[in-house]
């Protein structure tokens, strides 16, 4: 499997990127240049010691390489981006991690924006409606993915509308240990999803902690999708 993490730059991306290295996936780390995608990369070989499998490109021929995306990049860079790779993320798997944050000049992450399409990945659904947008990895913060020597105490909620995709990520996304997927149904639960972001945020703030995440208890582990 041929993982693109588009926008993987920053310190979700480049930490789902180490998750991935790691699992033994092929990884492809995407950026708006060379240069920053190269930097990340290097980034990675610095703390793992087998990369064999990772590579620099621009986003959108990572996603034309890949056999799934996974969108890594602030709200206001969302359209822009996914406008960039739509033709090479056509009849493909996109997880999107955006979070509708308020994270403008002088704006509090902990605070989610009302936008008219519902969710983010709704949003993401509608600019790329040839491809199969699954809400994920909002609710697993940059600290806990890398902090990658231990496992992760966090379950992965996901929201989509094509039962065999949310199957597909769901068998990649366990394969980081410690990780559970909770499929919480179809793409407009993102709503509920990725405010839950904001708030694991401002746990951590309050309790000076870098990897607050959510359980959900009670479920068959046979019965999460």
């Amino acid at each position: 499997m041929k993982i693109a993490i588009i926008g993987g730059t920053g310190g979700q991306g480049l930490g789902i990127a180490v998750r991935f290295v790691q699992t033994g996936e092929d990884v492809i780390i995407g950026s708006r240049t060379m240069e920053k995608a190269q930097a990340a990369v290097d980034k990675v070989k610095d703390l793992l010691t087998d990369v064999g499998n990772l590579k620099a490109a621009l986003n959108p021929d990572a996603a034309k390489e890949a056999d799934i995306l996974v969108l890594t990049v602030p709200l206001a860079a969302q359209r822009a981006t996914l406008l960039s790779i739509k033709e090479g993320a056509a009849g493909k798997i996109l997880m999107d991690a955006t979070g509708p944050l308020e994270t403008a000049i002088g704006g509090l992450p902990t605070r989610c924006l009302y936008l008219p399409e519902g969710a983010a990945a709704e949003r993401a659904q509608k600019i790329v409606p040839e491809t199969r947008v699954i809400c994920a990895f909002n609710n697993i913060s940059s600290g806990a993915l890398m902090n990658f020597t231990e496992p992760i105490d966090c379950d992965c909620l996901i929201s989509g509308d094509d039962l065999e995709s949310k199957k597909t990520v769901s068998r990649l996304i366990e394969k980081i240990p410690g990780v559970q997927v909770v499929d919480c149904g179809p793409l407009e639960r993102a709503q509920i999803i990725e405010k839950i972001t904001p708030l694991l945020i401002g746990l951590n703030i309050k309790k000076t902690c870098k990897d607050a995440g959510i359980r959900i208890t009670g479920i068959d582990p046979e019965c999460k999708l």
